[in-house]
C-alpha cells in the first residue's frame, strides 16, 4: 500500500488526511517513483481552499502537491530512460505527496548529485516558475522590479535571477527576512498597506516591472504607472482578466534542468525552512499560508531520527547554518544541530549504491 495526502472537502489544512491507497502500476511511457522528498506550494492552498474551482477542477477525492524528487521503483512498458534506482527528480499534475507515485518519463530528469533531496523535490513549481516570470516581464539591466513574497521559495530566485541579470529588485517580505533580502539583493519592504507609496519612497524613479506571488500587487503596480505587459501574477486571476497582465506558469523539464544547473554552479540557492513528514503535512501547510518562511517548506515521505536526537524534524533550520538567518530554538551544542535524514521506507529494494550505503541513522 502507499500513504498518500488526499482531502474530501475544500477548506483549510485542517480536510487534508494522510490515507493508505493501492501501488500505482506505471503505465506505457511510464515511471513509479518512490518519492523521497515534495515541496509545498502557495497554488495548492489555493486549489484546495477552493479559491478558483472554475480554474483549478477538483474531483474529490483529490491528491495534493507537483514537486517530488526519488527513487526509480519500476517502470512501465517501452520505458528506456531510466531504470530502477536512478535517482530523478521532477513533477506531476497532481498528487506528488504520497510514499509512491507514477511519473511520466517526460516529467522527469536525473537528479544531479549535488543538489541535495529537500531541494531538488521542491524545485520544479519554484524554479520554472521563477524562469516564466522572469521571461514574461523581460527584466534586464538597468530595471527596477518589485517582487513581492520576495523571501518565498519563489520569490527568492525570482530576486536572486533578477539581480544577476543586473536589475534593481524591492522585495516585499515579513520584517523578520528583511535581512535576508539584503543578502541576496534586495531593497526590502514589510508586507502591509499603502504599498504604493512605500515603493515610491525607495524608488522615485520609478518602477519598470513588478512580479507579484503573494496575490494581492497588481492593483499597486499599475498605480505606479508600470506598462501591463511588464506585470506578472502567479495567484491573480482577476487581475489577468481585468488588466490583461501576465501570469506565470510552472515550465518544462528543460527549464528545471537550467535551475537546477545554476544550483550545482552555487550561481542561486534556495534554503529550506522547514521539513515536514508526511504525517504533518497539514501543519506544514499551516506554516506555508503563514508566508513568514524563508525558502522553501518540504514533506519528506521517510524523515527518521538519529541516536540521541535531542531537536526534532522542523524544530531545525536550514537557513540558519547557510544563511545566518536567525530562527529561534532551544540551544544545542553544534554537533546536534543536524537536518532530518532521509530514510528508505521499508520495503524498497536498494539497487544504486548510494541506497546500499544510507545516511546514519536510516
Amino acid at each position: 500500500m502507499v500513504r498518500a495526502v488526499r482531502f474530501s472537502e475544500f477548506g483549510g489544512p485542517e480536510v487534508l488526511e494522510v490515507v493508505d491507497i493501492e501501488m500505482p502500476v506505471p503505465g506505457v511511457g511510464e515511471v513509479l517513483v518512490q518519492v523521497v522528498a515534495a515541496g509545498t506550494n502557495p497554488v495548492e492552498s489555493a486549489i484546495r481552499s477552493g479559491a478558483a474551482p472554475e480554474r483549478w477542477p477538483v474531483v474529490f477525492p483529490e491528491g495534493q502537491g507537483r514537486d517530488l524528487a526519488g527513487i526509480v521503483a519500476g517502470v512501465g512498458p517501452g520505458v528506456t530512460e531510466f531504470a530502477v534506482g536512478d535517482e530523478v527528480m521532477g513533477f506531476v499534475a497532481r498528487g506528488s505527496h504520497a510514499t509512491h507515485v507514477a511519473v511520466p518519463v517526460s516529467q522527469l530528469a536525473v537528479k544531479p548529485r549535488s543538489v541535495p533531496w529537500e531541494t531538488a523535490g521542491s524545485l520544479y513549481v519554484a524554479g520554472t516558475t521563477a524562469l516564466d516570470a522572469l521571461q514574461d516581464t523581460a527584466v534586464g539591466a538597468g530595471d527596477t522590479v518589485v517582487v513581492t513574497s520576495a523571501a518565498g521559495g519563489v520569490g527568492c530566485l525570482v530576486v536572486q535571477l533578477a539581480v544577476r541579470r543586473g536589475a534593481r529588485v524591492i522585495g516585499t517580505a515579513a520584517a523578520r527576512n528583511a535581512d535576508y533580502l539584503r543578502q541576496i539583493g534586495a531593497t526590502p519592504i514589510e508586507y502591509g498597506p499603502d504599498l504604493a507609496d512605500r515603493i515610491r519612497a525607495v524608488a522615485p524613479d520609478g518602477v519598470d516591472a513588478f512580479i507579484d506571488f503573494l496575490g494581492d500587487g497588481v492593483a499597486a503596480a499599475v498605480e505606479l504607472g508600470v506598462p501591463l505587459g511588464r506585470i506578472s501574477t502567479v495567484l491573480d486571476w482577476r487581475a489577468v482578466d481585468e488588466y490583461g497582465v501576465q501570469r506565470a506558469t510552472a515550465g518544462s523539464v528543460r527549464e528545471l534542468l537550467v535551475v537546477a544547473e545554476l544550483m550545482e554552479q552555487h550561481a542561486v540557492r534556495m534554503p529550506i525552512a522547514d521539513v515536514f513528514s508526511l504525517e504533518d503535512v497539514a501543519d506544514a501547510y499551516r506554516r506555508l499560508d503563514r508566508r513568514e518562511s524563508v525558502g522553501k517548506i518540504v514533506i519528506g515521505m521517510n524523515v527518521v531520527a538519529y541516536k540521541n536526537q535531542r531537536l526534532h524534524q522542523s524544530a531545525i533550520k536550514q537557513q540558519d547554518a547557510t544563511l545566518g538567518v536567525a530562527t529561534p530554538h532551544p540551544q544545542t551544542q553544534a554537533h546536534e544541530v543536524l537536518p532530518p535524514v532521509f530514510g528508505h521506507r521499508k520495503g524498497f529494494v536498494p539497487t544504486s549504491p548510494a541506497d546500499r550505503h544510507p545516511a546514519a541513522g536510516a
